[in-house]
Parts: C-alpha cells; structure tokens; sequence
C-alpha cells in the first residue's frame, strides 16, 4: 500500500513513517496541507493519515479541497483534537475514520487496512470463521454466546491467525507481525494472549460448545482451525 502522511510534528512523523515502513508500505510524507494537495494531485494513495492542527493549509481546508478530486482515496484523521464536536466536524468534512493523539501504531495500521480493504471490497467489516464472528471496527469478538471486546494486541492477534486458517504461525512469526519485534526476546507474551483470548470468549455452557477453534501446536505454535 502506498500511505500520504500529512504531519507537521517531525517526530511523530518519523514514528510513523519508520512504523508503516516496517509493515513494507510505501509512505510519502507531507508537512502541510497545501503539499498534501499537491502530492494527491501527482500520485495514486491509498489511505491519507492527517492531522488537523496544519500550517498554511489546515485538514479541514485540506479535506474541502480534497473532495473536490473524483476518485479521492480514504482519509483518518490523527490529531488532538478529540472532543465529539471535533470528530462530527470531521466526519462531516469527510474523513473515514478519526484517530485521537496519543496513539499505538498497531491501531493506526489496522484502522488504515480497514479503510482500504472496505474501499476496495476486499473485507467485511465482520470476519466469521468456525463459529467465531470478529468486528473490525469495534474490536468485538462473539463466540458461542460469549462476547468480548478485545485490546488492540488481542484483536490484531487473532485477525492474524483468522486470515490464513490451517496454516501453523510460530511464536516467533507471531511477534513480528503483531507486536512488531523480528527478534526472539525470550518472552512468552503471545502464549499468555492466546490463554487471555481463550478466556475472554469462555461460552457460558463451556461443556456443551466446540473447542474453541484457536489450536496450540505443541512445541511449534499456533493455528486456526480450517474447518
């Protein structure tokens, strides 16, 4: 995916752009709205993260401009600007999503595929697989009667594993892609996910449901059941 970041805080900037680069994307950056503009008009994006607090153009006057472009790709708003007033204004201007300062770039990342695969048709915004119905948007996951709102490490985990059912993710896979680490740092983090996610959609007749179709491959990792 090619990203428009349109930040004027260097230093968030620089975490975003080292964080999205990571994940293999293509990130183009901007420091105000006018350039922001410019480079919309000279390249195909496909997601805009912006800020609203802008020099010379601000998001605002950024998204009035942009929506005068057919096609435009889908903005989230990264801002401080929290207040519920703020995120109407934004909507209403609009942008797909809002995302309030301070930030985890794992959330980031996962609202922004959001965006793209919902524009393009590529993803529901539910994923349902063996039983196991799992929100997007929300970060909800329902199985057997139990319900659960996971945290951004937990949804991301198991979004992961669901995508690719059948096939066997190590630990060490596993951190890289959810938690960002492409090294061994000796830590049984996503074992204790995996029993946390277990717990949390524990069905309120446990002894009558299916087993819960995230599989522990013993001395390798972990699964999710093909059927």
């Amino acid at each position: 995916m090619h990203i428009l970041l349109i930040e004027d805080e260097q230093k968030i900037a620089d975490f975003v752009l080292e964080g999205l680069g990571a994940l293999g994307w293509q990130c183009t950056h901007a420091l105000e709205g006018a350039a922001g503009l410019a480079a919309v008009g000279q390249t195909r994006f496909d997601a805009i993260v912006l800020d609203w607090m802008l020099p010379v153009m601000d998001g605002m006057a950024f998204l009035g401009r942009l929506r005068e472009q057919t096609p435009c790709p889908p903005v989230i708003m990264l801002t401080a600007k929290a207040e519920l007033d703020d995120k109407l204004q934004g909507f209403q201007m609009g942008a797909e999503d809002y995302l309030a300062k301070p930030f985890h770039l794992e959330e980031l990342a996962a609202r922004i595929r959001v965006l793209v695969q919902r524009r393009t048709g590529q993803a529901p915004e539910n994923l349902r697989l063996n039983g196991l119905e799992l929100n997007r948007v929300t970060r909800k996951a329902t199985w057997q009667g139990a319900t659960a709102v996971l945290s951004q490490r937990e949804f991301l985990l198991l979004e992961y594993l669901m995508q690719s059912p059948g096939q066997i993710f190590t630990r060490k896979k596993i951190l890289f892609h959810v938690w960002g680490i492409d090294f061994d740092p000796q830590t049984n983090v996503v074992d204790v996910s995996i029993q946390r996610l277990r717990k949390k959609l524990t069905p309120p007749n446990a002894e009558l449901a299916p087993e819960f179709p995230l599989e522990t491959i013993r001395g390798v990792g972990y699964r999710w059941a093909s059927q």
